[in-house]
């Protein structure tokens, strides 16, 4: 039996008695490959993806969503957030995921559960994520008595990756696509000018080939994360100014390069860990 066919008889067996299951989808890998093992595990039509929309999801990895969920032949249910209504997201502590996803399954409850028929709803937390310090939207799960189907079946994020290429989804290689407000340093207030602004940033570098990448907001200047092996290129003339360009025309006054590369948890792990 292989790894994908082991792992697929162990997920049927732990969602035996859900008939319609609701996942918490962002067409990142770990949602892609939940989404992708509940469709073939209820039969078609019988796993949904519920697609929070708000000012910190980025247009094309909303669009790009839409596309994995067609791949798999789930139906997607788009839902908007207003996060930015609580005074705790907006205040953007260390917490702030908690109130991001505590008012998405608030709305999944509120809305999604009877309309469609759930009998449960889950979301792509993988053994990796649980082990993390800097993971609140956890609690938020917990609180509203999401599914971890991932984290509980043991499945780390090299796991969830070999399933992606198992299943042939086109999120098998997708970098980490963290929401728009993870950019913007903790204790400084998220509001939709700066993601709008981070975005555009965003978009201008993919347009010159960056595929894996950060623009965190520090007021007029944008530090530029990018993997390691991008740096020397990303500052090399011509595409040098191309760069600089990118960001000033989404409204930054200065870009800067940060050699140390893209770092997944920049602003809260070292919060979180002094508090440890």
């Amino acid at each position: 039996m292989s790894f994908a066919d082991e792992v697929q008889e162990r997920f049927a067996a732990q969602v035996s008695g859900i008939a319609r299951l609701g996942v918490a989808f962002s067409g990142g890998v770990d949602s892609s490959v939940l989404l992708a093992l509940a469709a073939r595990a209820l039969g078609p039509g019988h796993a949904v993806a519920i697609l929070g929309v708000s000012p910190s999801l980025a247009a094309a990895e909303r669009a790009a969503a839409h596309q994995v969920a067609a791949t798999i032949g789930a139906p997607v249910v788009e839902v908007e957030t207003h996060e930015m209504e609580r005074p705790g997201y907006r205040a953007n502590g260390p917490d702030r995921c908690f109130h991001c996803k505590d008012e998405l399954f608030t709305v999944i409850d509120d809305r999604v559960v009877a309309d469609q028929g759930l009998d449960a709803v889950a979301y792509g937390e993988n053994a990796d994520d649980a082990r993390r310090p800097d993971r609140p939207g956890s609690r938020a799960a917990a609180a509203h008595r999401v599914l971890t189907p991932l984290a509980d079946l043991g499945l780390a994020k090299a796991d969830v990756r070999r399933l992606a290429h198992a299943f042939g989804l086109p999120s098998a290689d997708k970098p980490a696509a963290p929401c728009l407000a993870s950019r913007i340093p903790h204790f400084t207030e998220v509001d939709p000018a700066k993601l709008a602004q981070i975005e555009r940033a965003e978009a201008g570098l993919r347009a010159l080939g960056f595929g894996d990448l950060r623009v965190r907001h520090h007021g007029p200047v944008a530090r530029i994360e990018l993997p390691v092996e991008d740096l020397v290129r990303a500052v090399t003339d011509p595409l040098r100014e191309r760069v600089r360009a990118a960001v000033v025309e989404a409204g930054f006054r200065y870009a800067a390069v940060d050699v140390a590369g893209v770092q997944s948890g920049a602003f809260t792990l070292p919060l979180v860990t002094a508090r440890a």
